[in-house]
């Protein structure tokens, strides 16, 4: 029977040397916060990098040391799972600009103080440049598989494209080489929604006693909404009321949804900084494969050798299925090995971290390739 994974190594790294950002600047002093499953092999070519969505962290199969709750992907990553930890070597680490030990807005500058507003505005390609100074401190030259969902697998494209020596294979999951313009919309609102927060304080908040919560809250709860269906959201609440018998003619939380939504908004603030949020979301935004490449997105992919697969949902209108089979002509083009499959699930976007067996069969078999 599969089991929980076991962590092999939880630790920070501190580059001796500054990080170079795509805006530019140069970061000082970063940090990178990850954890390892499994053992790395004698020849080091048996490591997985797992890349995290959004507000994940580098808690992937393990509890999580704020909230309790198990590893973001824990279904998926441990002995005898999809992501065998008795076979490979797992590495995943929080992105800079988070807020789970990584250098972000929350971390102290040189001068001793939080960078705040301060903190460079970065990009997805430097999020993975960090994950790549990473590995080069393990000693790692290549990966067996980069994995990622979401913002992961941009994470995974973006290292196939920029570091194309590393990954033998590269799985993308609900995920996209360029962000349209309506996922932009929504990160926008969630972004100002923070910002408008009286508490925000030019995002100088570190030390007050106040943060904008409220306004972060909004922000999750409007992204909340893109990671599921209507199916699945129709199904699990329709419209019955919470804990009433009637309408309260009001504006508490009339509706089980709309108690859920605020449940998740306010759970949020405990585990997450608000500046991060900006700053992450706004890495997603910028993110383009194709202007990277003056606007011919099979150039970003001609030069590696590994083997991509593809994985879209039915339900997914964050990133639907049409965006994946755009990103599958292009590797196609460019004369990567590519294979691709849209599964249906009932969950939205989010079906890539809840239950859907077809996936871990396909994350089973891509990987034993």
């Amino acid at each position: 029977m599969a089991g929980s994974a076991t962590i092999t190594a939880s630790d920070v790294l501190e580059l001796s040397e500054p990080l170079p950002l795509d805006g530019g600047q140069q970061l000082e002093g970063v940090r990178i916060a990850y954890e390892a499953y499994g053992q790395l092999n004698a020849a080091r070519t048996n490591a997985i990098f797992v890349a995290h969505a959004t507000t994940g962290d580098q808690h992937l199969a393990s509890p999580h040391p704020i909230t309790g709750k198990p590893g973001w992907w824990d279904r998926m990553v441990g002995p005898g799972k999809p992501i065998d930890t008795d076979r490979f070597y797992v590495l995943c680490a929080n992105v800079i600009g988070g807020c789970m030990g990584s250098t972000g807005p929350s971390s102290l500058a040189l001068d001793g103080k939080p960078y705040a507003m301060r903190f460079p505005v970065i990009t997805v390609r430097d999020m993975v440049r960090a994950h790549v100074a990473l590995l080069e401190a393990l000693d790692i030259r290549t990966l067996h598989a980069i994995v990622g969902g979401s913002m992961g697998g941009m994470q995974a494209l973006s290292l196939a494209a920029n570091w194309p020596h590393i990954p033998e294979r590269v799985l993308a999951i609900a995920s996209t080489a360029t962000m349209a313009a309506q996922n932009i919309a929504f990160q926008e609102v969630g972004r100002q929604a923070i910002m408008a927060d009286p508490e925000w304080q030019g995002g100088d908040y570190y030390g007050t006693g106040r943060a904008p919560d409220s306004g972060l809250a909004v922000a999750r709860m409007a992204a909340h909404i893109t990671y599921l269906s209507e199916d699945s959201l129709t199904e699990k609440f329709g419209r019955r009321l919470q804990d009433r018998e009637a309408k309260s003619f009001g504006f508490d939380a009339d509706f089980e949804v709309e108690s859920y939504l605020r449940h998740q908004g306010l759970a949020f603030t405990t585990r997450f900084d608000a500046n991060s949020y900006l700053y992450i979301t706004r890495a997603m935004s910028y993110f383009d494969l194709e202007e990277e490449q003056g606007g011919k997105l099979a150039e970003a992919f001609a030069r590696t050798a590994a083997k991509f697969c593809v994985v879209s949902f039915d339900t997914d209108w964050l990133y639907p299925t049409q965006q994946s089979r755009k990103l599958v002509h292009v590797l196609s083009a460019a004369g990567a090995a590519v294979s691709f499959v849209e599964l249906s699930a009932p969950f939205g976007h989010d079906s890539f971290l809840l239950d859907v067996p077809a996936l871990d069969r396909v994350v089973t078999g891509f990987l034993s390739q």
